[in-house]
């Protein structure tokens, strides 16, 4: 069974006390640990996929038009409070196996090496339409 793990960080405060404004040594511990948990993520032979994505600042929001053509705006949506900071694949036996791994990586380290305990959204990918459809 394949699962999305979604890491959402808050929005508020992002660019004054957000992961840029930690100390060198909080960001090397954090990033540290990231780069720990893919490698055992990779050995255990489950991971399929993670990336960590640009800030909330870089994202945009792309509707068609009426005629087919983009529109662009700036995104997240404003009233949102957290923001998608980077998500994992993994592909593993049951839901609990990838609750487990959620709660791994919500606890990443952060400023003063205290765990972030972060919300990690698990969603399972679907191999195939419902087959009602």
């Amino acid at each position: 069974m394949k699962f999305m793990l979604m890491m959402h960080a808050p929005k508020a405060g992002w660019t004054d006390a957000g992961i840029g404004s930690w100390p060198m040594e909080d960001i090397k511990a954090h990033i540290g640990f990231m780069k720990r948990f893919h490698q055992e993520l990779t050995t255990a032979g489950v991971l399929v996929g993670a990336e960590g994505l640009a800030g909330p600042e870089e994202a945009r929001i792309v509707r068609a038009q009426g005629n087919g053509s983009p529109a662009v705006t700036d995104g997240p949506f404003a009233e949102a409070k957290e923001f998608l900071a980077g998500y994992w694949i993994v592909d593993v036996e049951s839901p609990e196996q990838a609750y487990e791994i959620a709660g791994r990586a919500s606890a990443a380290p952060g400023k003063g090496g205290v765990p972030l305990n972060m919300p990690i959204e698990v969603r399972q990918v679907m191999s195939a339409p419902p087959v009602e459809a």
